[in-house]
């Protein structure tokens, strides 16, 4: 098993108290700070900017791992790498071409990430898995939080990492939605190792003890092995 990577979704934090949010998950020792960015025509939900991504690269050092869910991601990767992205992940199903688009991210010198909708399949996938440092298997519909853990993509998550070990590639494979304590236990054995948790983990009062608890349920798989 690759190693856990804990990566809080700020979309989940509290607005008002940015900064102070991340210092929470800091503290927490999460290794990554997840970054939703939606355009109202991918998803219908509006998020963040590439200023806001600039915002969030001069308050902490944190690797931002940033996922756009936007129709047109080729249009915009060279704004957000420049803003502080070190993981860029665009969706195979937007409207662009997709190889060029993660070519485009890998001569800026940014780690590149693809990820796939609920409903497609992943042998759609699977020729650009070996231009890619990260696979996101999204577990809900994209475009809003709070959604229930869709486990039917757990079978997608096995084919990745079946594919990844076939193919010797080392691309990390991350899910993305309903993740928490209930859930990390089945995804994690799948075979996803990065975690993307929202309110599981900015909703707690506590969230040192929220991450803690997730890496405590991930342990048990792996000492189960």
């Amino acid at each position: 098993m690759k190693a856990l990577k804990i990566a809080p979704s700020i979309l989940a934090c509290n607005y008002a108290r940015v900064e102070e949010e991340i210092r929470r998950v800091e503290a927490a020792g999460v290794e990554m700070l997840h970054v939703d960015i939606m355009d109202g025509h991918f998803v219908p939900n509006i998020s963040f900017g590439p200023e806001f991504v600039a915002m969030l690269r001069r308050t902490t050092t944190l690797p931002l791992d940033v996922h756009l869910m936007i129709e047109q991601p080729d249009r915009y990767v060279r704004s957000f790498i420049e803003a502080g992205a070190d993981i860029l992940t665009i969706h195979l199903e937007a409207y662009h071409d997709v190889e060029r688009t993660l070519g485009t991210i890998k001569d800026m010198g940014c780690k590149s990430g693809l990820a796939i909708n609920p409903m497609t399949m992943f042998q759609h996938a699977t020729k650009h898995l070996k231009n890619i440092d990260l696979f996101l298997c999204m577990t809900v519909n994209p475009g809003f939080g709070g959604q229930s853990f869709m486990v039917d993509v757990l079978d997608k998550v096995r084919q990745a990492k079946a594919y990844r070990e076939e193919k010797n590639l080392s691309y990390d494979i991350e899910v993305d939605g309903g993740l928490g304590e209930g859930t990390i236990c089945p995804a994690f054995a799948a075979g996803a190792n990065v975690i993307v948790a929202g309110t599981s983990i900015f909703g707690k009062l506590d969230a040192t003890a929220a991450v803690a608890s997730l890496r405590s349920k991930a342990a048990e798989i792996s000492a189960a092995g």
